[in-house]
């Protein structure tokens, strides 16, 4: 595999990574570098991960989690989306919804990265580096993730409401879109 093919295999799966991490953004405008490099890091880590774990297991592994993957996907994005939607109606005092908690970022990189493992399983049946890939993958998802966040820090403050329902809805569309592409194919 070319290293211009990884690295749109690579964009492609950080697309959802990127919608998060504007969200992440919107939700803690006064998140520093080192905190949401952190977030970045572990998205990047699951994201870059998956697809050795993926390659490593071969077409076993597809087949045991290729049945429920995307329901898996579907219930992680919603139930993070929800939470935002409710969280862009309440006062800025109240909210609770925390990118940078350690239950929420694993709970975002996990939902993130199920497709990858899937690409990873795939990538066992091709002539591919799976060091590279893996490098690739990490690096093009922790740019995204950080461009990301700094996309949602910027926005004015006057859409922030609106935009983080935007972004929770954009969540939950990602959750269903991946689990009608399982179903419909």
């Amino acid at each position: 595999m070319s290293f211009y093919a990884l690295f749109l295999i690579a964009l492609s799966l950080s697309f959802d990574t990127f919608a998060v991490s504007v969200g992440a953004g919107l939700c803690k405008k006064d998140i520093r570098f080192f905190p949401a490099a952190r977030i970045a890091f572990v998205l990047a880590v699951f994201q870059g991960g998956m697809p050795f774990i993926g390659w490593w297991g071969g077409s076993q592994l597809a087949y045991l989690i290729g049945d429920y993957d995307h329901w898996v996907s579907l219930f992680l994005f919603s139930i993070i989306g929800v939470k935002m939607i409710s969280e862009a109606f309440k006062d800025p005092e109240e909210k609770s919804f925390n990118p940078q908690q350690t239950t929420v970022v694993l709970g975002i990189a996990i939902a993130t990265s199920i497709d990858a493992l899937v690409v990873g399983v795939s990538m066992a049946f091709f002539d591919v580096n799976i060091y590279q890939a893996v490098l690739v993958i990490g690096a093009v998802t922790f740019v995204a993730s950080m461009a990301g966040m700094l996309l949602g820090k910027k926005v004015n403050g006057r859409f922030g409401r609106k935009v983080e329902v935007f972004g929770g809805i954009i969540l939950i569309a990602i959750g269903i879109k991946i689990a009608c592409s399982h179903l419909i194919a």
